[in-house]
């Protein structure tokens, strides 16, 4: 399930979506090299969040392989600089353009509930909360934790909250066809948030193997939609509906 356009028009421009998505890309390129193996490993290793390191429940110096001849070694005193370095870093191309496509998509409208202010503080904290959670349910793993997706599920759990009606278009594989439907965003979310639930309970007790970070995902969209109400605008929310639901003009 691929989402690729939302009914759901911005009444501003989204200044500090695109702003994530410049750092966040920026970040890509200059810090890690556009995914170069020894640039990528650099930065993940020194600026990629090790639950074991926060926790100290890792012993300094524990290595972690990342690749033919690199080891990712802890360091000694917890790192929490980290837990938001992190959220600007990716571990792939592929990584990197999955979340700002969905940052974008659900972003603008986010930003567009809020002051630009708030939003990007709810979204630094939604990572903050993805962050912790993750770091909570595997609290010595000596795995580098990287990516936006966990303030990004963030903003989809208060999209989930303000726009739960709004019809999302995604593409939908059927066998080895694609095709496209137009879904109602709390369907499309709800089942996206089932997926992580179930990943991150079969990932429990797998040890230090690496992969996706699925309780982040789950923490951060709790609290995107436990936040999200203490940061939105109701007087922006109801501009939205309105200018959602205007009739269209006719001209002659």
């Amino acid at each position: 399930m691929i989402p690729y356009h939302d009914e759901n028009k911005t009444l501003r421009t989204a200044v500090v979506t695109m702003g994530l998505v410049v750092v966040n890309v920026a970040a890509w390129i200059f810090v890690q090299g556009a995914g170069s193996p020894m640039a990528l490993a650099a930065s993940v290793c020194n600026h990629g969040l090790i639950p074991g390191e926060l926790t100290l429940a890792a012993a300094a110096g524990s290595g972690f392989p990342m690749g033919e001849g690199l080891v990712c070694v802890t360091d000694p005193g917890r790192q929490w600089n980290n837990v938001l370095t992190s959220m600007f870093l990716h571990g792939s191309w592929m990584h990197l353009i999955g979340n700002m496509w969905f940052l974008w998509l659900f972003g603008n409208n986010i930003e567009d509930s809020m002051t630009r202010p708030r939003f990007l503080l709810f979204y630094l904290l939604c990572g903050v909360a993805a962050a912790l959670l993750q770091v909570a349910i595997e609290p010595s793993s000596i795995v580098p934790m990287v990516g936006a997706s966990g303030a990004i599920s963030g903003v989809m759990g208060a999209y989930l909250v303000l726009y739960p009606r709004v019809r999302v278009w995604t593409f939908l594989p059927l066998g080895i066809i694609m095709t496209s439907v137009a879904l109602p965003a709390w369907g499309m979310l709800i089942y996206w948030m089932v997926i992580q639930l179930v990943g991150g309970f079969t990932r429990i007790g797998a040890g230090d193997e690496g992969g996706v970070a699925f309780w982040a995902h789950v923490g951060g969209f709790v609290a995107g939609v436990v936040l999200v109400k203490f940061f939105e605008r109701p007087d922006r929310v109801r501009a939205h509906e309105q200018q959602r639901w205007q009739p269209a003009r006719v001209g002659w």
